[in-house]
């Protein structure tokens, strides 16, 4: 028989079940299981709860890539293995970066609201100077969407290794020089309370005054009321945002009446998209916990994500 595999919380949808039974294992109740795979993207509370009472659990699978509330809740340690979707998600959020700063170099945002023919504006994308602001699979995916615009890549990370496919790679503490020459930064980094208000005054400073802001990883990396500061003083070109802080913006922020402002809500992954990509995240985790093997998405206890 293959690995015993709790879901929760119930009721546990058909497509996760799928996904554990296709990986080789049987869905169990949470007494009897040695995982778990925990489908809701909130709860760290709850969930606490229900593993005080399964001491038989090993690993527990979480359903996203951003894992902060279950970090700041303690809830990761050493007596278990941990995964989350990191990685999983990466295409379609990739993608969808991509297309938001398509978006705001080819003036979308204000041809989009228009309703006269006025002026004409745009710059390509090709051959310009783009700064990822974060190191694994979404920066991983978008390096390799760009490369046919033969954009100059460099990457931020926390790490500060070369990182493939860029031309450069800077460690965070030389954020600023990645943010001084990008035409576009890309925010695509894991929120840990070292990255929270990572973007504020001093770095929209640091941007050109024509460069775009494009946030597809959390609003709390970005300081909202800097940002509008920048945004209306002209001192960025733009910003795409899928994420904002507060989410859901509220009706009537300053960030709904600017034309240099591209918002989607927190569409760059979507159920549609996330259900299939999630379900191969646990057939495959399961297939290797049943093996032995190193799971897919390990979470970084010390680190948070």
């Amino acid at each position: 028989m293959g690995p015993r595999i709790a879901i929760a919380p119930e009721p546990a949808p058909e497509w996760a079940r799928r996904a554990v039974v296709d990986g080789g294992g049987q869905v169990v109740p949470l007494g009897d299981a040695e995982a778990l795979v925990w489908t809701a993207p909130t709860g760290a509370e709850r969930l606490r709860g229900l593993l005080a009472g399964a001491p038989g659990v090993r690993w527990v699978q979480l359903p996203w890539a951003g894992v902060e509330e279950f970090a700041a809740a303690g809830l990761f340690d050493d007596d278990r293995r941990w995964t989350c979707a990191k990685g999983a998600y990466a295409e379609p959020v990739a993608e969808h970066a991509l297309a938001l700063a398509l978006a705001g170099l080819r003036n979308l945002p204000e041809r989009a609201r228009a309703r006269s023919w006025g002026r004409q504006w745009g710059v390509s994308l090709y051959e310009r100077r783009v700064t990822i602001v974060g190191g694994g699979g979404i920066a991983e995916c978008l390096v390799g969407l760009l490369r046919p615009f033969r954009v100059e890549v460099t990457v931020v990370r926390r790490s500060g290794r070369d990182f493939p496919g860029a031309a450069r790679t800077l460690g965070v503490d030389r954020l600023h020089d990645g943010l001084a020459e990008a035409d576009v930064v890309f925010l695509a980094l894991a929120l840990t309370p070292a990255t929270e208000g990572i973007i504020a005054s001093p770095e929209l400073e640091a941007m050109p005054r024509h460069a775009w802001l494009v946030n597809v990883a959390r609003g709390r990396h970005v300081v909202t009321s800097d940002l509008v500061a920048a945004l209306e003083g002209g001192g960025i070109g733009g910003a795409a945002l899928d994420v904002t802080d507060p989410e859901p913006l509220p009706d009537g922020h300053p960030l709904w009446r600017l034309p240099n402002v591209l918002i989607t809500p927190h569409t760059s992954n979507t159920d549609e998209m996330a259900a299939p990509l999630l379900s191969s995240r646990i057939r495959e985790n399961v297939g290797r916990f049943a093996a032995g093997q190193p799971l897919a998405g390990a979470i970084d206890v010390g680190a948070g994500y």
